[in-house]
């Protein structure tokens, strides 16, 4: 039986398994409701950490709904040697997310795997959960994500974020703010740098998306309170991307 620590990781890799096994009777069943994306972005950056080292990628996603309010996605982006995550040249999401609409609250809920091509032992899992509420065209988001202790994470991460966002009238803008903290035991400090170079620490970022048709654009400025050495590829900066969906 595999370690304590990655009975998580193990299950959320047979959710990945899960996943690419559904997709394609779901995609014959529900084609016109498959949605994809493809673009270019000038980082890869998450919660406040370029995973791409600063340099520009290509990502593409891709959901599939397999019956009211579940579906499986799946997203991909190049990485290019990555040396956060072990020299790795991608990062593939794969996982399922569960939506319901009660009166004006969007509740969600969901499980993915990160898989990295390109690098050995560096695969985790996380769950996560969100509520939002829309007010005219303005939405607000809370929501939360918790990744159990695994050996490749060093520890247990937990990331709890909130967001605003707002299409401004007559216009196809939309600006939005959010703010995020990670946390979690770091049992292996070194691998738990992967995820939180400085212990505990904030991010925070305001952008704005354009939308016309099926092509997009957006810019994006990101930073987080990580300081010193470890601050490397994880300060101010700003994010540009454009893409189509399909």
């Amino acid at each position: 039986m595999p370690p304590t620590e990655d009975r998580a990781a193990l299950a959320c890799a047979i959710l990945a398994s899960a996943f690419l096994a559904g997709v394609g009777p779901a995609f014959a069943q529900y084609a016109d409701r498959v949605s994809a994306t493809v673009e270019v972005a000038s980082d890869e950056r998450r919660r406040g950490l370029s995973w791409s080292e600063g340099d520009p990628v290509l990502r593409g996603t891709l959901s599939v709904p397999v019956a009211d309010g579940l579906s499986l996605d799946g997203a991909a982006a190049s990485l290019w040697g990555s040396d956060r995550h072990g020299g790795a040249d991608a990062v593939v999401d794969l996982g399922a997310a569960y939506a319901r609409q009660i009166g004006g609250w969007r509740l969600s809920a969901e499980g993915r795997y990160h898989l990295f091509p390109g690098s050995s032992g560096q695969g985790y899992g996380e769950i996560g959960a969100g509520a939002a509420f829309l007010i005219g065209p303005a939405s607000i988001d809370v929501s939360g994500s918790y990744a159990p202790r695994q050996s490749s994470i060093g520890g247990d991460n937990l990331y709890l974020s909130a967001s605003a966002a707002m299409g401004l009238p007559g216009t196809p803008l939309t600006v939005s703010a959010r703010i995020g903290r990670s946390a979690g035991d770091a049992r292996d400090p070194a691998r738990a740098a992967r995820l939180r170079p400085d212990g505990a620490y904030w991010d925070y970022g305001i952008g704005v998306d354009y939308m016309k048709g099926r092509w997009f654009a957006g810019l994006r400025y990101a930073d987080s309170g990580i300081a010193g050495p470890e601050g490397r590829h994880a300060g101010a900066s700003l994010i540009g991307r454009v893409g189509l969906g399909l």
